[in-house]
């Protein structure tokens, strides 16, 4: 079975300039998600899709494969699913078939290569087309998120059949995270989006599924890193 690993890493974040290979505990940014992908033997080559020579430098120096990235394909509009195409077809071209498709986002510094590689498992153990990291909601749409009606007032997003006083007698909810997902390349290039298919899911712990978009974002991976008996080296 073929794996290879990819970061989706474009230049223009707005959120936290220059994000992707922002210095974190010592290390770009970047280099977390190369490192993770190092530690699992299945994977068998690792690449980097990006518009941004300084992203493309910093990859390179860690022993990432470049796929340069078409500026209409790393603007803030633009799906990442069509990167993902992108970066699929260039592969094939270059390396032939493979087995899997796994994406780990630059913004997920905190994953365990045991996150990454339960999703691998679980997608090969199950029918499903894509397998994703999932992480406990802090918000329930069932109980404390609301939205505005056309009469003004307040309702909740997801209204219970009966009435519910309690979080723990609603449904359990789950935010998507970024650290990982694991799908074959055929279900990409056939398909429109993650849930145009069956969705697997491994649950993160929150502690781990820090997403970084903006400036507090960081700070807290910072400070879970620095607290943390991990080894993030």
């Amino acid at each position: 079975m073929r794996i290879f690993a990819f970061v989706f890493a474009r230049g223009g974040s707005k959120g936290l300039p220059g994000k992707n290979i922002k210095e974190l505990n010592g290390k770009p940014l970047l280099e977390y998600s190369i490192d993770t992908a190092n530690k699992i033997p299945e994977i068998e080559k690792i690449f980097v899709s990006t518009d941004d020579a300084d992203i493309a430098r910093v990859a390179k120096k860690n022993g990432a494969t470049i796929i340069y990235r078409p500026k209409e394909l790393a603007e803030d509009h633009t799906p990442e699913w069509q990167a993902w195409r992108h970066a699929i077809q260039w592969c094939l071209e270059q390396y032939g078939e493979f087995d899997i498709f796994l994406s780990l986002p630059a913004t997920s510094p905190l994953r365990s290569k045991e996150d990454v590689q339960e999703t691998i498992n679980k997608l090969s153990s199950t029918k499903a087309d894509i397998c994703i990291g999932i992480t406990p909601a802090g918000r329930n749409p069932y109980f404390n998120m609301v939205k505005i009606s056309e009469d003004g007032f307040c309702r909740l997003v997801n209204e219970p059949y009966k009435e519910v006083t309690r979080r723990q007698d609603t449904p359990e909810v789950f935010d998507i995270t970024t650290v990982v997902y694991a799908t074959n390349p055929k279900f990409v290039m056939n398909s429109y989006g993650i849930f145009s298919g069956k969705v697997a899911s491994v649950v993160i712990p929150k502690e781990r599924a820090v997403d970084i978009d903006d400036i507090y974002d960081f700070k807290l991976a910072e400070f879970i890193m620095l607290q943390s008996k991990e080894d993030y080296a």
